[in-house]
């Protein structure tokens, strides 16, 4: 059993696979609180899950719980952080953590203040195969790194009062997927990026549909980022350097990868950890994190990516319809 009581706050898809997660790590949950419905009710008996509370005000009361796992839609996550933090929480957060990069700073106050731990749960920074790569990389498997090319594309239902598709939802492209590409090249680049070039397709609900953006940092390395809401495209990230080439495929979740030598031509294939654990990793990381009071290792390069999101949509000229400028 675990030593940490966690609530979760929604009880949708990503929640569920969450809640399998704790299940599988911990063998229950704490608690829960989300809209009241049948499919709540079967959600709490299909997790066992302790306690449900009506409200998040209700659930933040109790002292026994340790931390807080936010699964609602992006516009709401920066508020549900903040009273989490406020009450003494460590707090788990579904990307994108916040709708942008000032969010995220103050709420990182807030949790420096109190001591406590807040991570955005972002695949790409947990996986296995990442600190693998990553290890590889830093001891010269490719050199010197050149250029990056990140592709992420999937064709979202057409529903226009989907979230993905509401601005009202934070919907977009950006938000949705983006984070995990920006995620990618951020991990591999030498710096953050300086120049950024980049360019949009709206869809008819004025969401960013489609995107392509070109990163550069001070040491010339560059990364191309192309994302799509209407057209399928693979996951795919190409790392190339002096020395040869990586390529990840299913990167958000990936665990194997190609390693091609310039020289040779031979590839050679790269694997560590499991697709279907990737969840776990991240409530493994997020607990050490939490044992070792690391909020620094735990936030990472999160808000590096943040900026260069919000850099892209004032590129665009891009602002939600809720969102203070």
């Amino acid at each position: 059993m675990s030593t940490f009581n966690w609530g979760i706050i929604g009880s949708g898809w990503i929640a569920g696979e969450m809640a399998a997660t704790l299940n599988q790590v911990h063998g229950e949950i704490y608690a829960i609180t989300s809209q009241p419905s049948e499919a709540l009710d079967e959600f709490v008996a299909k997790h066992q899950i302790k306690h449900l509370y009506t409200n998040l005000e209700e659930m933040l009361k109790d002292d026994a719980l340790d931390i807080v796992y936010v699964a609602t839609p992006h516009h709401l996550h920066a508020e549900m952080i903040e009273a989490s933090l406020k009450a003494g929480k460590h707090v788990l957060c579904e990307k994108a953590i916040t709708i942008n990069s000032r969010q995220l700073e103050y709420l990182l106050e807030i949790a420096r203040e109190k001591n406590l731990i807040l991570m955005e749960a972002m695949t790409v920074f947990h996986m296995p195969i990442f600190k693998k790569l990553s290890e590889k990389v830093n001891n010269g498997l490719l050199g010197e790194i050149k250029l990056l090319q990140i592709n992420f594309g999937s064709h979202k239902e057409y529903d226009v009062k989907n979230r993905f598709f509401n601005p009202n939802l934070a919907g977009g492209a950006l938000l949705d997927i983006g984070g995990y590409a920006t995620s990618v090249a951020r991990l591999f680049l030498k710096s953050q990026p300086e120049l950024l070039m980049t360019t949009v397709n709206y869809f008819e609900t004025g969401v960013d549909e489609e995107s392509a953006t070109i990163l550069k940092n001070k040491e010339g390395q560059m990364a191309a980022i192309t994302l799509t809401m209407q057209a399928k495209q693979p996951k795919r990230a190409l790392i190339a350097g002096e020395k040869g080439y990586l390529e990840i495929y299913d990167y958000p979740r990936g665990n194997k990868a190609y390693f091609t030598e310039t020289l040779t031509g031979q590839t050679v294939e790269i694997e560590a950890g499991e697709q279907e654990k990737a969840l776990a990793y991240e409530v493994y990381d997020f607990e050490g994190f939490i044992q070792n009071a690391d909020l620094d290792g735990a936030i990472g390069l999160t808000l590096d990516v943040m900026k260069i999101l919000d850099k892209i949509r004032e590129e665009w000229g891009f602002v939600y319809p809720f969102e203070v400028k």
